[in-house]
Formats: structure tokens, sequence, C-alpha cells
């Protein structure tokens, strides 16, 4: 599981709200979610997400209330992966449960909006292309990669049947 795509960078503590406004979650269409995406601190932020696109943010991504509906308008709008310092723990399980791969890695700080990024889910390795860095992450578990590539927790727990 390699991904490739452009950098769009976010500080620390970006909470659910940020990531999709609580007026939205009408809805749970993935396309139409994803074009409210982190519209309240980056207004052209769905409008400049190009398919594969990667969001890199410090620590803390995703505090705030437990509603699936922030990684799936993340994943709505085209985000491949999303890489930070840390993740809340409930956005990190709502986002392995709706098929959004996350990587936690130490340095986010030296990784800039633009720089192109492949990660390596299998081994772990995240590769800045722009800069020529190596930065190092766990690995997905087997487990986890069944559930990304089945598209979420629910069709990978339908198609064991």
């Amino acid at each position: 599981m390699i991904l490739k795509g452009r950098v769009h960078k976010f500080g620390d503590d970006i909470n659910t709200d940020d990531i999709i406004a609580a007026k939205y979650l009408v809805s749970t269409d993935p396309v139409e979610l994803g074009k409210k995406c982190m519209e309240t601190i980056a207004p052209d932020f769905a409008k400049s997400v190009e398919k594969g696109g990667i969001i890199v943010a410090g620590k803390n991504f995703g505090c705030g209330s437990s509603r699936e509906h922030a990684p799936v308008a993340i994943k709505g709008v085209g985000v491949s992966c999303v890489i930070a310092k840390s993740f809340a723990r409930i956005f990190y399980r709502n986002s392995i449960n709706i098929g959004l791969p996350i990587l936690e890695i130490a340095d986010t700080d030296s990784i800039n909006a633009g720089d192109e990024l492949e990660a390596d889910l299998i081994n772990g390795k995240i590769k800045n292309i722009t800069q020529n860095k190596i930065y190092k992450s766990e690995s997905f578990p087997e487990f986890m990669q069944q559930i990304v590539n089945a598209g979420g927790l629910m069709r990978w727990i339908k198609g064991m049947k």
C-alpha cells in the first residue's frame, strides 16, 4: 500500500468541528461532506485538494467530538491519508473504521505545504520526494491494511462472510 500525494499542512489541535462544522452533520454523503471539509479554518481547502492529497498536521489531530463525519469528510474530499504527530484516539479508530489510513510521525514540522510525499503503509516509511527526506512511522498491522483496502470496517466484515 503506497500512497502518493501533495501535502496540505495544518497545525496542532485540529478538532472535528474544524474538519467538518456541526451544521453539515445532516448529511452522511462523503462527497457532500468533503465539499465542506476544513471550511472554517481553510475556506479554499476542498477546492485545492487533488485526488490523493495528504494532510500533514501537528499533535492531537481530530480532537473534540467522536463524530465519524470528520474522517468521512476528509476521505470524501479526496485525501488519501493523514499524517500527524498524534491523533485523538476516537478519531484514529473512526478513520480506520471508514478506511482512511493515518500515520503518526514525530517530525511533521519539517514537511511543508505543497511537498510531494510517498507513504508506504506496509513498511511505515514516508518519503518526502520534494525534500529527499525519509520519515519512519509504525507500519500498518495486516488486519488494519485489510480494513482500509476493503474500504472500511463494515465492508471488511461483509467480505469475511
